[in-house]
């Protein structure tokens, strides 16, 4: 009996340390059996910032030309409120049921299947992830011609303003794929907090610059330039080009407020309750759009008294500014360095999506799974292979298609009114048994129908822009 009690209380303390771990794997786990989350507010308005401050601010001056300081200053503020309140109604659509405990949706998409179903999931899908492709190949343009802009910056203050300083964007948008084919080795969102962190850092690093430059020509003019009604059609505008650069403008701005597609992938990575994620969630995005529609009210409208009804379509590199060349340097610089991060956090998901229907399909494939991890980075054949290729693609066609704010136009708005609006406002109404023909009802269609005559106009404005544009490039030519 004595020599078998030590063997009883050895198997007793198996029995609690077993316990004891599995209690400690339980902690490092959330309630789905996924790696504990560890996403804040701030991270989260941290991706937001990445997402929305990006190389759309840039446009915003010669959008407020378009449309003058009224009209300019009123879509701004709509704008805002609208991504702000769809994004409210976005957020409770993380969880289907209830809010704290319900089942996780951690895509877009599969929101939309558990609320909506049918056909809707695929003309979601569709839109979501060709939008992500889209705002891809923006973001190399933007960032190749930020490169660029360097380089003519050094070169009009070497050669004179006069010297056309011509070169091509094509390396450099080959520059940045290759870093983005590195960057895209990251495997989930859930571990490029820190570099959402550094772009939001270099976002507001740019605007700044932006910023001070404008209000410095500003005051060098004497006064603000601009008018109430924005460019002239008897300043060699013709009536109809009028026409399509106000509507484009939208567009411009639509864009400048667009991240909701990638809404519910940011809420994915916030630790669990309490609070819960929709809390957490609506307060970043207060915060985020309230700091955002902030200094786009300051670098859209200090551009436009800058510069007047001649303001670029690209604050920083349409060289409404040319010195002090090294402080348009050190902007541009920053600019490439959000690019950078801004294009992870759009594309992480469209990653996330193929690697799981990939995964699904050849469950256990070594070529899938097996992975060499460094740092951050987890590199995989088929990760290695796939996402490498998907980068060279967007980078081709960026080197086709080298012009950038006809672009951010029609990205804008084609993808305002679907992802940001409409579906947002039919989930909303499912979740919340909203009657039909009810007061919130009505106002919530009428809401939807609003947004979507704007998506339609700021579309056929852009798509008029970039077919302008297609005629004065050749694919390829880099410039």
């Amino acid at each position: 009996m004595a020599a078998s009690k030590p063997s009883h209380l050895s198997g007793e303390a198996m029995e609690v340390s077993v316990e004891a771990g599995n209690r400690g794997d339980e902690a490092r786990l959330d309630d789905d059996g996924r790696p504990r989350r560890t996403g804040t507010m701030w991270t989260a308005s941290a991706h937001i910032i990445t997402a929305v401050i990006g190389a759309g601010v840039l446009s915003l001056a010669w959008a407020m030309a378009q449309l003058g300081w009224v009209p300019g200053l009123v879509a701004m503020v709509v704008f805002a409120a609208i991504s702000y309140y769809t994004s409210t109604l976005l957020a409770n659509c993380y969880r289907s049921g209830d809010p704290v405990a319900g089942k996780r949706n951690y895509t877009y998409t599969e929101a939309v299947r558990a609320i909506l179903g049918g056909a809707q999931v695929k003309l979601c899908g569709v839109i979501q992830y060709a939008n992500l492709v889209g705002i891809a190949i923006g973001y190399t343009i933007a960032a190749s011609i930020s490169m660029l802009a360097i380089k003519r910056a050094d070169c009009f203050h070497d050669k004179g303003h006069k010297n056309p300083c011509r070169s091509s964007s094509n390396p450099y948008m080959i520059l940045f794929g290759a870093v983005e084919i590195l960057f895209s080795q990251i495997p989930d969102f859930d571990q490029i907090w820190w570099l959402s962190i550094v772009a939001a850092v270099m976002s507001f690093t740019y605007a700044t610059i932006g910023l001070s430059l404008g209000i410095a020509q500003t005051v060098a003019n004497g006064g603000f330039r601009g008018s109430l009604t924005g460019v002239s059609v008897v300043a060699g505008v013709s009536p109809t080009q009028k026409v399509w650069r106000s509507l484009q403008a939208f567009g411009d701005i639509s864009f400048a407020y667009s991240y909701a597609y990638i809404l519910i992938e940011i809420q994915d990575t916030i630790r669990a309750p309490p609070p819960s994620e929709a809390v957490v969630m609506k307060r970043a995005t207060m915060v985020s759009v309230a700091t955002t529609t902030f200094f786009y009210m300051l670098c859209g409208c200090m551009g436009y008294a800058a510069f007047g009804d001649a303001a670029p379509d690209n604050l920083l590199t349409g060289f409404g500014f040319y010195e002090p060349f090294w402080l348009l340097d050190v902007a541009n610089a920053a600019i490439v360095v959000h690019l950078v991060g801004a294009y992870q956090v759009f594309v992480q998901p469209l990653f996330a999506f193929v690697e799981a229907r990939a995964a699904a399909r050849w469950p256990g494939s070594r070529f899938l799974s097996r992975e060499v991890r460094a740092g951050p980075f987890a590199f995989s054949v088929f990760r290695l292979t796939w996402r490498t290729a998907f980068v060279c693609l967007t980078t081709v066609v960026a080197m086709l298609l080298p012009f950038f704010g006809d672009v951010v136009g029609l990205l804008g708005a084609i993808s305002f009114w679907p992802l940001t609006v409409y579906f947002p406002v039919q989930m909303y109404i499912k979740q919340r048994g909203v009657r039909r023909w009810s007061t919130r009802w009505v106002c919530l269609q009428t809401l939807s129908a609003a947004c979507f005559l704007v998506s339609v106009a700021g579309a056929v404005g852009s798509t008029a822009g970039v077919m302008g544009a297609v005629k004065l490039h050749r694919p390829f030519s880099g410039y």
